[in-house]
């Protein structure tokens, strides 16, 4: 058992890599983010190997309601011209939803559980949707920060909110994945840690930790409703960046 429930988000050098001042050491979290993209490759490499089946199998029919969930987020939040958008889309949601599961493996690691990687995704989703936002619209890209039919003495301070909030989502997006990832580690780990120890001690003590296991097993499949939920989350607000880039709503 580790001593300390933020131990399980120690980075550890597999392959230490140094190119002169540069560091590229690869680690448990590059190892897990590796391992989740190469087992999802694979699985769909299986799937489509043969150009799929007049009668699917279940992994068929599992990877296609997959693709048409994803299909489905983007055509309700962006509508048809969110199609171009999509393979990017499918890739977030599937990187951030694998690497939430893989880390409820026990002796694994979760990589969205790092703020470094959450934030990298967020800022990169926001400069990229800003870009878009500036290549589509040029200087009228700026009537975002203004609300329609704002008063015109409202409007510094209503420019100065809007650019506040606008600029905010590269930190909310991806700082939500992160603590919620976080947050619900730390609380298996306490109260298994808490629920091993009164286990080994006698008596009443042991008695009392049965309710507190049933408890961790309930907090762990609540942990896997969490992992789904948060991709879905992050998933749903890129898309809504992206149809605010494009319609300036």
């Amino acid at each position: 058992m580790l001593a300390s429930p933020l131990e399980q988000f120690t980075l550890v050098t597999i392959l230490p890599l140094q190119l002169e001042n540069f560091f590229f050491n690869f680690t448990n979290s590059t190892f897990f983010m590796v391992l989740s993209a190469g087992l999802f490759l694979a699985v769909l490499s299986m799937v489509t190997a043969q150009g799929g089946f007049l009668i699917p199998t279940r992994w068929q029919s599992l990877a296609e309601m997959y693709f048409e969930f994803v299909v489905s987020m983007v055509k309700e939040q962006i509508g048809k011209p969110g199609k171009q958008y999509f393979p990017f889309i499918f890739t977030i949601f599937t990187f951030v939803l694998l690497n939430n599961v893989i880390g409820l493996i026990p002796y694994s690691f979760t990589p969205t559980s790092h703020c470094i990687i959450t934030m990298t995704l967020s800022c990169t989703i926001f400069i990229g949707v800003t870009i878009i936002g500036i290549m589509k619209h040029k200087l009228h890209f700026l009537a975002f920060f203004l609300p329609p039919g704002a008063p015109i003495a409202l409007a510094p301070f209503l420019v100065i909110i809007e650019m506040v909030s606008y600029f905010f989502r590269a930190i909310s997006l991806g700082v939500r994945l992160f603590a919620n990832n976080m947050a619900g580690h730390c609380l298996l780990k306490i109260l298994a840690g808490f629920g091993w120890s009164m286990i080994q001690m006698s008596g009443l003590f042991m008695v009392a930790a049965l309710p507190l296991l049933l408890t961790v097993f309930g907090v762990y499949f609540l942990e896997i409703g969490v992992a789904f939920l948060q991709a879905y989350v992050f998933t749903i607000l890129t898309c809504i960046y992206f149809k605010d880039a494009i319609e300036l709503h």
